[in-house]
């Protein structure tokens, strides 16, 4: 469960404009949800509390049943490795390989190694990335960037999946087959939401939305 509750945002010290205010909806677990509205709308600020790098200013944020505001610090890291994101600015590491980029989050969950590899080498073949395991980001183009940020964020199968325009670098082949995955990934059982521009892709995988303008939000369903 993901709930909101009359929650507000505002960045800095205070004075800047509210980046979200009065926003409240409730996603069901196993839930698909797009995420939609023009840049500068608070799409991405909205993920952002979702997966803990934020807390809000004001209101009450619910997060896979649990309310962060209220969970001791140490109890955080255990909630965020059930939450898998990918990020518009994708951020790998440059000094792993592709293969260890998207093993990182089964490494750090304690996963062993053969299974961690049988499930790493699935996602990348799936991705289309199975043929460049032990190349550096650096060497991928900008959709391979993007597709080795999504590998990386499924490979968990994590409780909620947030993607942050997931099929921005993509060509159109390219972006069906990755929300092919992420409607893979709700079958599977997961939350998704998925912030997009894409008009062509809401209207070819129909599902409820949030649809926020200038910070609020202006439907649900």
């Amino acid at each position: 469960m993901v709930r909101f509750r009359d929650v507000g945002l505002r960045y800095g010290d205070g004075r800047e404009p509210w980046a979200l205010r009065h926003v409240g909806f409730a996603l069901e677990d196993g839930s698909f949800t797009w995420l939609l509205g023009p840049s500068g709308a608070g799409k991405s600020s909205l993920l952002r509390l979702m997966h803990l790098s934020l807390r809000a200013t004001e209101g009450e944020v619910e997060v896979l049943g649990q309310d962060p505001a209220l969970l001791p610090r140490r109890a955080l890291p255990a909630l965020r490795r059930r939450i898998g994101v990918v990020f518009q600015d994708y951020r790998l590491l440059p000094h792993l390989t592709v293969f260890e980029n998207a093993a990182l989050p089964l490494r750090i969950q304690g996963v062993t190694e053969a299974r961690l590899r049988a499930d790493v080498e699935e996602m990348l073949r799936w991705v289309g990335l199975g043929e460049r395991l032990e190349d550096r980001p650096q060497a991928l183009s900008g959709g391979e960037q993007q597709r080795l940020a999504i590998a990386r964020a499924v490979v968990g199968r994590p409780a909620l999946l947030l993607a942050d325009e997931p099929t921005g670098n993509l060509d159109e082949a390219q972006a069906r087959r990755m929300i092919a995955l992420l409607r893979e990934m709700h079958r599977m059982g997961s939350t998704v939401v998925v912030a997009t521009h894409s008009d062509a892709l809401v209207e070819e995988n129909p599902a409820p939305a949030l649809r926020l303008d200038t910070g609020r939000l202006e439907s649900h369903g």
